[in-house]
């Protein structure tokens, strides 16, 4: 019988090793199961292959990275656990639906935005509730 907490264990595991170049094996050893049964109920449970899984927390990080200024893209890519640049750049295209620089521009744009006109990124009924001030 599989247990829940040896369900959410491989998760943990990838969450706390997606910088790490960690393959299926690794992952399904943390549930104590074949590769091909985990495979299986990982996704029926996450609705995602812990390959998705992967990808996108990798991916996630690397928005977060990429909103920081001083770290360069190379240096993203390889703190997310991609080993090769060109491959980073055309997944995160592909999913984010921009290339990485121009992610980063786009952040940049809107923090400097948001410094000037800090009161343009409040919702308007937020505005119109509590009286906010248009100044």
């Amino acid at each position: 019988m599989i247990f829940i907490q040896e369900l959410f264990q491989p998760k943990f595991f990838i969450d706390d090793n997606f910088e790490q170049p960690i393959n299926l094996e690794q992952i399904s050893k943390q549930a104590y199961l074949s590769r091909f049964h985990f495979h299986r109920i990982f996704k029926t449970i996450y609705k995602k292959t812990p390959h998705e899984y992967l990808t996108q927390k990798r991916l996630d990080k690397a928005k977060s990275l990429l909103e920081k200024e001083g770290i360069s893209i190379t240096d993203v890519c390889s703190c997310v656990g991609f080993e090769s640049l060109g491959s980073f750049s055309l997944l995160f295209k592909k999913q984010i639906g921009l290339a990485p620089q121009y992610y980063r521009n786009i952040a940049y744009l809107k923090k400097q935005l948001a410094q000037q006109q800090p009161k343009s990124f409040i919702p308007h009924c937020y505005v119109e509730t509590y009286k906010i001030s248009e100044d």
